[in-house]
């Protein structure tokens, strides 16, 4: 009777769990499965903190506390300001020195308590900054931002370092699988997170309020400690090395002249050109969809609610589809290129629904919108991954985060004040009276974008090889024969 539970158990681990767990295939010997979900866990905090940053309080500061748009937007866009660090942040913790060996756990841990006390403290200078009491308007916003910036910089350094260890302890051949599987983790984070938000905060109050940020401050120690507990070995030589090197005062290497070698080493720099040309290519739309959909092809609120759930639905097949084709041997740009190509699809389909007035061609763009960012942005991030051999893949993951955050920011700000101002011409009849409707704003931001996708796949082509990763560079200047 004793075999039948050790059988069992073998059935369920080798046969049943591979078929029906996505990425399962990402586990191998040097890290099984479970530790690998442990680990994906720091990008569920991440995921967390990004929707009460950027979603949750946004709405509550403005309807719920009467906080001013401009002050509210500033807060929210502090976050980004600490997005450039991460580049420093992934090169610090290449050359970090410690007793132990340890490289990414100090980075992952005070990052993580960087997100606990912007977390734990933000409640009250939220109370403060819309009532402020007897305490001058200053000491609020203050209190606000330094709250704000405190949990953005946490959440920078925690995804940066928890990217690195990934990259270290994952073998080449798996790291693929592992990227789609920290980005589907981090997609179901934050679709979870708001779900969770949007339930707890249906009866606001202030103490409700109190309670759900500052649970969430603790659940994000609580996730972190298990994600990096025991996952980062402790490395005897490279103590000693780091010992011998303190010891004889030896300096760490410059920042400065570490990043110009990165990017002097060829494709590092037109790596990154193209990320940040894709990324504001692909989210420049990040607020306008559903207004688009509201104003121009009078969906209702249900109806453009629905509009997120179709661009996640998109971007998860992606991840999977990505994960796939780059476990057989799929050239990374390549993967890269083709999401950009999508892309151009996916946004004339966007602009063509409101000559054609159709609602489910807009949706059809909406779902390619997140299958071709799925597929632009696990081909990027694995091709970082390619650049992070000798021991930096801090700088490099680092650097691919800097420039995909702060391409974000910039890029959602200004596609949010292009709109309005192009729209506001256009209700003035600058434009001529053809061009008077809503979607004239709406359409520019839309057609720049289709600009930087095809500025984005000029960057990328000439390193689109032919033959998987490691083949030669193109011959082309452009690369535009190697497209597919």
């Amino acid at each position: 009777m004793t075999a039948y539970p050790a059988e069992l158990r073998r059935w369920l681990m080798r046969d049943l769990v591979p078929r029906i767990l996505p990425f399962s295939d990402a586990a191998t010997a040097e890290l099984p499965l479970p530790r690998l979900l442990r680990l994906a866990l720091f990008q569920g905090s991440v995921g967390m903190t990004m929707v009460l940053l950027y979603g949750t309080l946004n709405r509550v500061m403005v309807v719920e506390m009467g906080v001013p748009v401009w002050l509210v937007s500033l807060m929210v866009a502090l976050p980004v300001l600490f997005a450039p660090m991460r580049a420093l942040i992934g090169f610090r913790s290449d050359h970090h020195r410690s007793a132990f060996g340890l490289r990414r756990i100090p980075y992952l841990w005070f990052g993580s308590l960087m997100q606990f006390g912007g977390l734990a403290c933000m409640p009250f200078a939220l109370l403060l900054l819309s009532e402020g009491g007897n305490a001058p308007p200053i000491v609020g916003q203050l209190g606000a931002a330094m709250a704000f910036l405190l949990a953005g910089a946490g959440l920078h350094t925690t995804q940066t370092a928890g990217l690195a260890l990934a990259t270290d302890i994952a073998p080449k051949m798996s790291r693929p699988r592992v990227v789609a599987l920290l980005f589907v983790a981090l997609q179901l984070s934050m679709l979870a997170s708001a779900l969770l938000f949007g339930l707890l905060l249906t009866d606001f109050s202030e103490m409700r309020l109190i309670q759900v940020i500052q649970g969430a401050a603790v659940l994000t120690i609580v996730l972190n400690v298990v994600a990096l507990w025991k996952q980062e070995r402790w490395d005897r030589e490279r103590a000693a090395e780091m010992r011998r090197e303190r010891e004889s005062g030896k300096p760490r290497p410059r920042f400065l002249a570490t990043w110009r070698a990165f990017l002097a080493a060829g494709r590092s720099k037109r790596l990154l050109i193209a990320l940040g040309l894709g990324t504001a290519g692909f989210t420049m739309q990040e607020i306008l969809l559903e207004p688009y959909g509201a104003q121009v092809l009078g969906l209702t609120v249900a109806e453009t609610t629905r509009l997120t759930a179709i661009w996640a639905f998109g971007t998860l097949v992606a991840f999977g589809l990505a994960a796939r084709s780059l476990t057989r041997g799929a050239e990374t740009h390549r993967l890269a290129a083709n999401g950009v190509l999508i892309g151009i699809v996916a946004f004339t389909a966007v602009i063509f629904s409101d000559p054609l007035g159709s609602s489910w061609l807009f949706r059809v763009g909406t779902l390619l919108i997140g299958f071709g960012g799925g597929l632009f942005a696990v081909g990027t991030l694995t091709a970082a991954m390619e650049l992070a051999e000798g021991g930096h893949s801090g700088l490099a993951l680092g650097a691919w985060g800097a420039v995909q955050a702060t391409a974000y920011g910039v890029a959602v700000a200004f596609g949010g004040a292009l709109r309005d101002l192009i729209g506001m011409f256009a209700a003035e009849g600058v434009f001529g009276p053809v061009l008077m409707g809503p979607a004239v704003g709406y359409a520019v931001v839309y057609h720049l974008e289709i600009v930087l996708l095809f500025a984005t796949l000029i960057a990328i082509g000439p390193l689109v090889t032919h033959g998987g990763g490691n083949g030669a560079r193109s011959s082309s200047r452009f690369g535009i024969t190697e497209l597919p």
